[in-house]
């Protein structure tokens, strides 16, 4: 087939599971989502394709009618094992729904949905199989797996539950397993998990920083980062105060020429550095130990702080399932919305960027809005190979289905040729 199969897609998101089909060699020709920063980013990396606005107030006579895949990634916050609460009384459960009525009003050969593995438990699994039930109502083949993201070449241990179905009486392909642990003694085929370290590990030492910037001949955004950590971290040995420190900076600021302003641009921060020159317990902050150490440079000031602004020692922090340290020599646990783990080096939260990359975002895939936000994005986010490995499978059924009808339609015409020549 030389056209590209059609794809539209709910709750897209930042488009994870889009980009994934797009580059299977499908065409998304309709998207949406009602998270406005994640529809920034999908605008900017993607197509403009996408729609902002709540799918349960867009009529499906607004959404195209000719496409072949129906995607939708249903929001899953009600389903989540994350929420001990979740409960059917829970609206965002029901979003599947609409789902279900694209599929209906469109009927496209194909559609795939995707939820979190607490869905499969959900009322002892009476959850999913209403919703499976009420695929098959409309006419669909369905079928469903629960795929852990590592198998497929994914860094990280994501679980998810990928339920597909067709119209067309075809099978229902899930990807074939191509990676595990080394040495598996059962499948000797498979290749190694991926760890973080390989893909991460050219960062890890890099300070954050709010612009983008070379390293190694490659252009790298978004390496931003949240500084709270927990479990055992390095925090600092002795008591400090904020009001003086940030005063003695402020003095040896002035002494040096230096502006607030050139200070960022130096250090590639967009409004940090304000921080540092502020007596103000509501809003001043004492730069971590190697941005001290680079003021120190530039200012050139005395030792008289050194010691209570950069001699760490690990400390214990007793909160949050969320904050765990992330893996390095193995596939990363899950990247959470809330927020992303620990940095094996316990100075801070695994970055933005590091997040995308274990997501296998693209490294030139940029994301906008606030640190908060653009975690909750890739947290959100199907891992792109992932989809890519669902899309693959999906669009070689698509291709022999198209062939089948191709020969079924060559032979029924050869066959009137020569019904045409036998009677003339």
């Amino acid at each position: 087939m030389n056209e590209k199969y059609k794809v539209t897609s709910l709750f897209s998101g930042c488009g994870g599971l889009d980009l994934g089909f797009i580059n299977a060699g499908f065409e998304v020709v309709w998207a949406n989502d009602f998270f406005s920063d994640a529809v920034e980013t999908y605008k900017n990396n993607i197509d403009t394709h996408i729609v902002l606005g709540d799918i349960t107030k867009i009529p499906s006579e607004k959404i195209p009618d000719d496409f072949d895949v129906l995607l939708g990634g249903f929001p899953c916050q009600g389903f989540s094992v994350a929420n001990t609460k979740r409960n059917m009384d829970d609206k965002r459960n029901f979003l599947y729904k609409e789902l279900l009525r694209l599929i209906k009003d469109k009927q496209p050969k194909f559609f795939v949905g995707e939820n979190v593995k607490g869905l499969l438990s959900m009322q002892q699994g009476k959850v999913i199989e209403m919703i499976i039930e009420d695929f098959r109502s409309i006419g669909y083949k369905v079928e469903y797996k629960l795929l852990k993201a590592s198998d497929y070449g994914v860094p990280q241990n994501r679980e998810r539950v990928v339920i597909i179905g067709n119209r067309l009486g075809l099978k229902n392909p899930f990807p074939k397993i191509t990676h595990g642990l080394e040495n598996n003694l059962f499948d000797r085929n498979l290749k190694p998990y991926i760890s973080v370290k390989e893909v991460v590990g050219h960062l890890a030492d890099i300070r954050t920083r709010d612009i983008s910037f070379e390293l190694n001949g490659k252009l790298i955004h978004n390496h931003v980062a949240r500084m709270n950590v927990a479990d055992k971290f390095w925090g600092r040995k002795h008591n400090v105060n904020q009001d003086e420190i940030c005063g003695y900076l402020r003095y040896w600021r002035d002494k040096s020429g230096w502006s607030t302003k050139k200070v960022d641009e130096h250090f590639g921060y967009a409004y940090t550095a304000g921080h540092w020159f502020r007596k103000d317990n509501n809003s001043g902050s004492i730069p971590n130990p190697s941005d001290w150490r680079e003021l120190k440079k530039l200012f050139n000031f005395d030792d008289k702080y050194d010691l209570a602004a950069t001699e760490l020692e690990l400390k214990d922090i007793k909160f949050e399932q969320s904050l765990r340290i992330s893996n390095w020599e193995l596939p990363s646990d899950t990247i959470t919305a809330t927020g992303p783990e620990i940095h094996p080096n316990r100075e801070r939260r695994m970055s933005v960027r590091e997040c995308a990359i274990i997501q296998t975002f693209p490294d030139d895939f940029v994301f906008y809005g606030s640190l908060g936000s653009m975690y909750k994005q890739i947290g959100n986010a199907v891992p792109v190979l992932l989809a890519e490995k669902i899309a693959e499978v999906i669009k070689l059924e698509l291709d022999k289905y198209e062939q089948s009808i191709s020969n079924t339609e060559e032979a029924i015409n050869t066959n009137r040729i020569i019904r045409e020549k036998v009677f003339k």
